[in-house]
């Protein structure tokens, strides 16, 4: 039997782990058709199909989905291989994949990518923001960013910044004439813009003072999947909202907000990059690690 080439097989675990060739074909910086025909050649070559395809979605058969469990572990060995000569070349290269959130992507945009590209222009870095919680390693990532609260505890976690708060705000105009929430019961009595997560469930909000912790499924006519969306929806007067304190940092500057139930808002654990500590950490993620690191120190100084 021929042997399947190096790049068929890259491209098969893209398709595979992406489930998506135009996700795979954008990653690999090739066509959808050529990146179909490199599929159809490897299953010729091995006699075998490896992805069940539909006009909306490709998954792997069983026999792919066996392929790929043994080819995931042998191809990061060779990538762990190929970049012990990242010193040799003088800099760090290659992909660099990160998963965050749409506020973690952000974060990084505004503090640390620019400067991070400039220093290291070998470096392709594909950052995906998706609301949902993912296991890195299987979607073949190298690291992700999330609330430190949200991070599995086997991963090796890296602040990015200082602790962050939700917080429960309003318009003015919404409140004028209702009594203000003085505990998240009250909550019950007001219109709160509810929040759908990725899942498609809804969040329940989550309030703590002293040792009291409270879980609350509020009420409400409208729901929204976007913190930012749901900032203006507050600001237009349309209920309370929980929202990330920075998102609804210039609305509440200005006024157009007010929190409410302050004293339930503590402060969290804010963002962190994770990756697993089991892994050979690739030189680019080791170079963005100190990016983030130098900017941390530099923002206390």
């Amino acid at each position: 039997m021929a042997r399947p080439t190096f790049n068929e097989l890259e491209a098969f675990r893209a398709v595979a782990t992406k489930r998506s060739f135009r996700q795979a074909a954008d990653g690999m910086g090739v066509s959808r058709s050529a990146l179909s025909h490199t599929i159809i050649g490897l299953e010729k070559t091995l006699g075998i199909r490896l992805l069940n395809r539909t006009t909306r979605s490709v998954a792997p058969t069983e026999a792919g989905q066996r392929l790929l469990e043994l080819l995931e572990p042998a191809l990061r060995e060779l990538d762990a291989a190929l970049d012990q000569l990242a010193p040799d070349r003088g800099a760090p290269s290659g992909t660099l994949r990160i998963n965050a959130n749409k506020a973690a992507a952000k974060w990084l945009l505004s503090h640390v990518v620019p400067q991070f590209l400039t220093q290291y222009p070998d470096v392709e870095l594909d950052l995906v923001s998706e609301g949902r919680l993912i296991d890195i390693v299987r979607d073949g990532f190298d690291a992700g960013v999330r609330l430190a609260d949200a991070i599995p505890k086997d991963m090796i976690a890296v602040p990015l910044g200082g602790p962050a708060r939700f917080v429960a705000v309003a318009a003015p105009g919404y409140l004028a004439g209702r009594q203000p929430p003085a505990t998240p019961e009250d909550l019950r009595h007001h219109t709160c813009i509810r929040q759908r997560l990725p899942s498609g469930k809804r969040y329940f909000w989550e309030f703590s003072r002293n040792d009291e912790e409270i879980s609350i499924d509020v009420l409400g006519p409208l729901s929204l999947d976007d913190n930012s969306l749901m900032v203006q929806a507050a600001v237009n007067g349309l209920g309370i909202a929980y929202v990330p304190e920075s998102v609804a940092s210039s609305e509440l500057h200005s006024g157009q907000l007010v929190t409410v139930l302050i004293d339930w808002c503590p402060p969290i654990p804010g963002l962190a990059l994770y990756y697993p500590g089991y892994r050979h950490v690739p030189s680019a993620l080791r170079a963005l690690i100190d990016a983030i690191k130098q900017h941390r120190h530099s923002t206390k100084a």
